[in-house]
């Protein structure tokens, strides 16, 4: 496959223009520019390269696309699972699924129940993840991203932590059954 920086311009005239000198100086002149536009082109695929990209420049990029639950004081790839998903948190904010989104990017799963899923006050929802290292400082950044995603009229009532594990365990029992008979000597 020939790409944009492979190419020469010289090859892409026709016989007659090979010949030509004016036309080899012009293809040899330029060639290199071609094929140095072609190495600075992918400095602007700018969402296509978000894992490329430093801090200062993520936090810049958040910006210019409006993402208002983005937090300046995230890891480094929490804040570029945020960019990656904000188009979509965008095009559905305001609803259950942007505010499951915005859980995912944040704690790295988790999900939204809503109150009639678990009989709570009406237009209240709680969030569940079972990620363990959910620390307070996260928990605020979260429900502060909340805020900025959910329905006006929802509330964030609680985040749980759900968390399970396989153990061994081992129960023991024993019946014993049986008669006693007493022996008396008789004197």
């Amino acid at each position: 496959m020939l790409t944009l920086k492979d190419v020469d311009l010289l090859s892409l005239q026709t016989s007659l223009m090979k010949q030509d000198p004016t036309t080899q100086a012009l293809c040899a002149a330029l060639t290199p520019q071609f094929q140095q536009l072609a190495d600075e082109v992918k400095t602007c695929l700018i969402l296509s390269r978000v894992n490329e990209l430093d801090e200062a420049a993520l936090d810049e990029l958040a910006w210019q696309l409006h993402v208002d639950w983005y937090d300046a004081n995230a890891k480094l790839d929490i804040k570029r699972q945020i960019i990656k998903n904000s188009l979509k948190v965008h095009r559905y904010r305001g609803t259950p699924y942007a505010v499951e989104q915005v859980v995912q990017d944040y704690f790295g799963d988790g999900y939204v129940e809503e109150w009639f899923e678990y009989g709570g006050d009406p237009y209240h929802f709680r969030v569940v993840t079972s990620n363990p290292s959910v620390t307070g400082e996260q928990a605020n950044q979260f429900a502060m991203a909340v805020e900025k995603v959910k329905n006006v009229r929802s509330h964030l009532e609680q985040i749980i932590i759900s968390m399970s594990a396989e153990m061994q365990m081992f129960f023991g029992n024993v019946l014993h059954t049986g008669d006693s008979i007493t022996i008396e000597q008789v004197v």
